[in-house]
Parts: C-alpha cells; sequence; structure tokens
C-alpha cells in the first residue's frame, strides 16, 4: 500500500546538521530546560524553607503549595492560556488597572513566548519539587540542628551551612528528573504556543511532533533522527549531571 520506504542511511542526519531550523530548536530546547529548572529549584528551595519554620498554620500552607502538583499538564496550560488571554486574561486586567500596556503574552515575540511558556511551567512543577525538598527537610535530625545552633550557627548562616548541604541528595534527584523532564515537555507548548511565534517555543520534542504527526507530513524518517538526537543529548547531560554532581552530594 503506498510507496515502499528504501534505506537512506545518513541522509536525515545530514540535513539535520546543515539546516539552521534544528539549530534553533536545539537553542530553544536549551533555553527552556534553563528557564524552569533553575527557576523551580530556587523558588521551591526559598518556599520550602519557609514552610518549614515551626509557625502556627504552616499545615495549611503547605497543602496549598502542593496543590499544583494535583493539576495534570493539560488543566495547568488551559489555565494559563486563559490568563495569558490578550483580551480577557487576569494579567493583562492587572495591567489596565495599573494603567499599564496590553501585552500579547504569547504571540509578540519569541522571547516573551517562551518567558511566559517556562513561568506555566514552573508553577506545574513546583508543587512536586517542595514536595521533595519538605521530604528532605524532614529527614534531616533534630540533633544536627541543634548542635549547630550550639556552634552558634543561626539565621541565613544556619540554612546555608546546615540544611542547605543535607538537602545534597534531593536537589540531586530533582535537577536530574527536572531536566529530563524539561527536555521531553510537550503539552504545555502545544497548547500555548504550537511551537510559535515564529519558531520560538519549538523544542526537540515538539519539531519530532510536527515532522511525524503534524499537519499530515508523516515525515518518520526526518524525526526518528531528530528522536536519536534527543536521546543522545538526554544521555550525556544525564552522565554529566552524574558525574559532576553525585560525587558532592552528602548521604546521612
Amino acid at each position: 500500500m503506498g510507496q515502499p520506504s528504501g534505506f537512506v542511511g545518513l541522509k536525515h542526519y545530514q540535513k539535520l546538521f546543515v539546516d539552521p531550523s534544528f539549530g534553533q530548536t536545539l537553542l530553544n530546547t536549551l533555553m527552556f530546560t534553563i528557564l524552569t529548572v533553575v527557576p523551580t529549584l530556587a523558588i521551591s528551595l526559598f518556599i520550602s524553607l519557609m514552610l518549614n519554620q515551626r509557625i502556627g498554620g504552616m499545615k495549611f500552607f503547605r497543602s496549598a503549595f502542593a496543590i499544583p502538583f494535583a493539576f495534570s499538564v493539560a488543566t495547568a496550560s488551559v489555565a494559563f492560556s486563559i490568563m495569558y488571554n490578550p483580551a480577557s486574561g487576569v494579567l493583562n486586567g492587572i495591567l489596565q488597572r495599573l494603567n499599564g500596556p496590553q501585552i500579547h503574552w504569547l504571540t509578540s515575540s519569541p522571547e516573551l513566548a517562551m518567558v511566559s511558556v517556562a513561568l506555566a511551567t514552573v508553577w506545574m512543577n513546583l508543587g512536586y519539587y517542595i514536595l521533595v525538598l519538605m521530604a528532605g527537610l524532614g529527614s534531616i535530625s533534630d540533633d544536627v540542628v541543634e548542635a549547630a545552633r550550639l556552634d552558634g550557627a543561626h539565621g541565613v548562616r544556619l540554612q546555608t551551612g546546615i540544611i542547605i548541604p543535607l538537602l545534597g541528595p534531593q536537589f540531586f534527584f530533582l535537577t536530574v528528573t527536572g531536566t529530563l523532564q524539561a527536555l521531553q515537555s510537550f503539552g504545555q507548548i502545544h497548547i500555548l504556543t504550537k511551537g510559535g511565534p515564529v519558531g520560538g517555543t519549538t523544542t526537540l520534542v515538539y519539531s519530532i511532533y510536527q515532522q511525524a504527526f503534524a499537519n499530515n507530513n508523516a515525515n518518520y524518517g526526518y524525526a526518528s533522527a531528530q528522536a536519536v538526537v534527543l536521546c543522545v543529548v538526554v544521555l550525556i547531560i544525564s552522565v554529566l549531571q552524574f558525574g559532576l554532581m553525585q560525587k558532592k552530594v552528602y548521604y546521612q
């Protein structure tokens, strides 16, 4: 049925590395990974340290900050698409009250669209990161903390010198899994921008989808070559992370 496929050797790989759009796709993937993993780690650490304080009502706030973990990617993406709506979205509504400009968050420029999608992804991942870090904070022995306080470690010094280093296993786990998740992100990009504007949010996974399935392209050979490149990228990054980070992780 149809035209029989034939073996083309390295033809698709040769096409990949002379295609300027593929280079932009790799750069988009790198930027998306950085813009999602690093802020999520930083924000979740700050929130987790605040939630770890022995103050009344913290159980409520712990539950509230874990809520994003209960939302699927599709649900959260639809919610953010409504928030980003230039005509009726809540963000532009706030700007209008402040006499600010009306911003087309997902269509005005590739850079703003990338930041907007990354912001939505950070919110989606925040609950899970906080749960993991809170579990790590709960496993730290009170004796270690008390000993540090007796030695004069308080406030910022206690957090940076004792608490955060002891969260090394959780940081290592979240960095590896978060990076792999960012490299394979698809749902929020498809719902919010469909890779636009001008391919500014087209990551490697979304490019594979476009070549193989979108608009009846059925360019399976080229998409498969991109998938192999993605596999190699994931492997290299994972090896680098294990080689550079695991030795610095302190396991109690």
